[in-house]
């Protein structure tokens, strides 16, 4: 079987690693991949976004699998379909559920869907008076698609007016900063809910946590994720019937009314205020890092995938194992804020029930080079939330390279 995985981090590498563990004849294309998917399949340079249609077409590519939600807002999904290719992702407009913080929220609010108080605009004195009336802290955000850095949390008024501002002239995130949302602060605790969509139907994988600051103890700058781990205990059967009834359900339907059909990963950034979850994002595709905790659960992935782009999820059956994963990101020594110089990678040692996803890596002369922001991450699958951290930060001690930054405490808190 042929199939083509479009994005280049650790997210598009584990789920090649679940694909191949299920189905062993898989040939696989990337694009565009990174120094380790080299070793998986064929990386490939084809960004007209038409070419690369055409190409799977060529090659007789059996499935595409969407893994970066750039791709998605460009319209891959579209192009693909134009040319009868079987894609798993949605369209570009159902994509805006992402692309577009402005058409989420509004969204939101038409099919009553419960997130936080919000406001839409362009204009900076419609911002300030709407900031004027929150309590702090305040959040602001970008409308489009910042790699999940688009959102500020201000803690007072001064800052958040000063940050609005910074978007809205386009100092901050250019033109994805030109229309912002303003919305009050939810206090409560957050899951990553995922859910595989085929239209109509949807399976709900197991609920994940996300660590996003930088440093333990969630000190320093908002990060892309720094690890991750599922299922979160802090989901309980009550609360994920809620979050299926009154956010997944709905939001399709919705989307459906909208002329949208979603096909795909909704991906539901939910804050749980009181028992009752609310909506804080939408994405629109596979978590990174949580997509590397996810992947190692399910049983069928291949049978998950295919079924949910061919609109047949109601007769198939998810398999999860019963089992937890957790990840540890290994980051370069300058993330987030700037560059690091390239640095050999050396693994002394991959314990049992453990593996690495690689990301931000190249290969040079048959070295593996850590070349990005986020290099790796360390995986660790085990009976318990306990066995996979000590499986994932026994990986962790195996693998070096110069200047390598990890959190200490993914998942440590639930271990107490």
């Amino acid at each position: 079987m042929k199939i083509m995985i479009l994005g280049g981090g650790a997210r598009e590498y584990s789920i090649a690693l679940a694909l191949k563990k299920s189905q062993k004849d898989i040939e696989f294309y990337f694009m565009p991949g990174n120094g380790a998917t080299k070793a998986l399949g064929t990386n490939l340079n084809i960004k007209d976004l038409n070419e690369l249609a055409n190409f799977a077409k060529e090659k007789d590519i059996e499935l595409c699998i969407v893994g970066s939600e750039a791709f998605l807002a460009d319209g891959v999904v579209d192009i693909f379909k134009k040319l009868k290719l079987n894609i798993f992702g949605p369209s570009k407009a159902a994509a805006r559920l992402e692309s577009s913080k402005a058409f989420m929220k509004d969204f939101l609010k038409k099919y009553q869907i419960k997130t936080a108080k919000f406001l839409n605009t362009k204009d900076i004195n419609e911002a300030k008076t709407f900031i004027q009336s929150l309590n702090l802290p305040i959040v602001v955000k970008a409308d489009g698609l910042c790699a999940g850095k688009g959102v500020i949390i201000a803690q007072s008024y001064e800052e958040a007016l000063e940050e609005a501002g910074k978007m809205l002239s386009g100092e901050s995130f250019g033109e994805a900063g030109k229309q912002i949302i303003i919305e009050e602060f939810l206090e409560g605790f957050e899951l990553s809910i995922f859910a595989v969509c085929d239209g109509e139907n949807f399976v709900l994988l197991p609920a994940a946590q996300d660590h996003k600051k930088l440093l333990d103890n969630d000190k320093g700058p908002n990060t892309g994720g720094m690890g991750a781990y599922a299922p979160s205990s802090l989901a309980n059967g009550k609360l994920l019937e809620k979050i299926q009834k009154n956010i997944i359900a709905p939001t399709l339907e919705g989307m459906q009314k909208e002329g949208s059909e979603f096909c795909g990963v909704l991906f539901a950034g939910i804050m749980v205020v009181n028992d009752e979850p609310y909506v804080l994002e939408f994405n629109v595709r596979f978590g990174d890092p949580e997509c590397e905790v996810l992947m190692p659960l399910i049983e069928n992935p291949l049978e998950l995938i295919l079924a949910a782009s061919k609109k047949n999820l109601k007769n198939i059956s998810v398999k999860i194992k019963d089992e937890f994963a957790l990840g540890v990101v290994c980051a370069s020594e300058n993330y987030p804020y700037k560059a690091s110089p390239k640095s050999e990678i050396y693994i002394k040692n991959i314990p049992q029930n453990s593996h690495i996803s690689y990301a931000g890596v190249s290969l040079e002369e048959d070295k593996l080079m850590a070349d990005g922001g986020r290099v790796l991450v360390c995986v660790g699958v085990g009976k318990s939330i306990q066995e996979a951290k000590d499986k994932a930060y026994e990986l962790c001690s195996n693998v070096e390279f110069k200047g390598k930054q990890f959190r200490k405490d993914i998942g440590f808190w639930v271990c107490k």
